[in-house]
């Protein structure tokens, strides 16, 4: 993978390497012999060069020097320099010469790239596992987004069930009460008719003689409570009655009567006790 911005980085630096030494040569073989001018553009090339060696042996023992990296960029911008400068006192193609006196800086900027590529670099190990995450993290935020999506459709269900639930009963109590104010109309206009209380007198005259009855309609709401009823129940019997009853209904027939045609008879004359207490006083007779 780092393949990727070292190739670059080294064919960034041969070319300025080779441009440079050419026109050092072609520059300053016009003043001093062309030995001398080759020496110089060597030593640029070879400092630059050093530098850079030095650099990517520092950087492969995981350590940096600045110093190092100052003498680099300081050859760099002299290569760039003299590029520039052979460039402005050119009498042909300034500007062709001016347009590639950027590439010593470009490579020195490359390898600095290529230098962060590599302390950033990841094992296989460590990307997969990073993908593993990302993954991990992608899948549970899928599935939080469609267990929203589905309590927010179950919740959108419930309230439409319970809207129409409760429109359902409006409509049934709106019927209702419409039903019950018709009867309520119909009550109230036979009660006021003219020949009601007539009726209710002709029906309620052989019962209480001299009482008109009158109708009145039923109260929505709280009532009073009822005062005491008209007819107040007897007394219980006592137990000697009550065995005195029995006796007499039991021994009214012969044969004796059995228990259940006793209790029948017993109540059908009236008289009240209660099973238990009836029960007992028939066993303490027959005993």
């Amino acid at each position: 993978m780092s393949a990727k911005t070292v190739l670059p980085a080294v064919a960034m630096t041969a070319v300025s390497m080779v441009l440079t030494l050419a026109v050092v040569v072609m520059w300053l073989g016009t003043a001093v012999p062309w030995p001398v001018a080759l020496v110089v553009g060597l030593g640029i090339d070879g400092g630059w060069l050093a530098t850079l060696a030095y650099e990517r042996r520092l950087a492969a023992q995981g350590d940096h020097n600045r110093v190092v990296t100052a003498v680099g960029w300081f050859f760099g911008l002299i290569a760039s320099g003299v590029l520039v400068a052979h460039a402005v006192t050119a009498d042909h193609s300034a500007g062709a010469w001016l347009a590639v006196a950027w590439l010593p800086i470009a490579a020195k900027a490359l390898w600095l790239v290529h230098g962060l590529w590599e302390r950033t670099a990841l094992t296989p190990i460590a990307l997969d596992a990073i993908q593993g995450i990302q993954q991990e993290a992608r899948d549970e935020a899928a599935v939080a987004r469609a267990r929203l999506r589905a309590e927010a459709t179950t919740e959108e269900t419930r309230l439409a069930a319970v809207t129409q639930a409760g429109a359902r009963v409006a409509r049934v109590q709106a019927k209702t009460a419409a039903t019950l104010a018709g009867a309520w109309s119909t009550l109230e206009t036979a009660r006021a008719g003219e020949d009601t209380g007539r009726a209710l007198t002709s029906v309620t005259a052989p019962v209480t003689p001299g009482v008109t009855a009158r109708w009145e309609l039923p109260v929505w709401g709280p009532s009073e409570p009822t005062g005491r009823p008209a007819l107040e129940a007897g007394p219980a019997l006592t137990d000697a009655v009550l065995d005195a009853l029995v006796d007499e209904i039991r021994n009214s027939q012969t044969p004796e009567l059995s228990y259940r045609e006793m209790a029948k008879r017993f109540r059908a004359s009236g008289h009240s006790a209660s099973e238990v207490r009836l029960r007992a006083a028939w066993n303490r007779v027959v005993a």
